[in-house]
């Protein structure tokens, strides 16, 4: 079992720039793949990017060139650097941790670009 807890969300202007950060209870080096995802209202959830244990990164067309994924195995982390935030990144963010036999989710932070 694995607890995720992400911080950094809020509020920030379009043009702006925030970092999200997830926590792990454990020690994540042996996790395949961490990654966020988000939720914007009335949206399903979908992937933003990924990052494998190796650090291959993956990233949704919509924030590539504008964020930034990165995994710290010491530190049990896994940030998410957004910059040049639009409006159209408000959502509810969330940490997963997943691999061939688990999946876990974070309960998410709100990010709310201002126009």
């Amino acid at each position: 079992q694995v607890q995720l807890v992400e911080s950094g969300g809020g509020l920030v202007q379009a043009g702006g720039s925030l970092r999200l950060s997830c926590a792990a209870s454990r020690n994540t080096f042996s996790i395949n793949t961490m990654g966020w995802y988000r939720r914007a209202p009335g949206k399903q959830r979908e992937l933003v990017a990924t990052i494998t244990s190796g650090g291959s990164t993956n990233y949704a067309d919509s924030v590539r060139g504008r964020f930034t994924i990165s995994r710290d195995g010491a530190k049990n982390t896994v940030d998410l650097q957004m910059n040049t935030l639009k409006s159209e990144d408000t959502a509810v963010y969330y940490c997963n941790a997943r691999g061939l036999t688990y999946n876990y989710w974070g309960q998410g932070t709100q990010v709310t670009v201002s126009s």
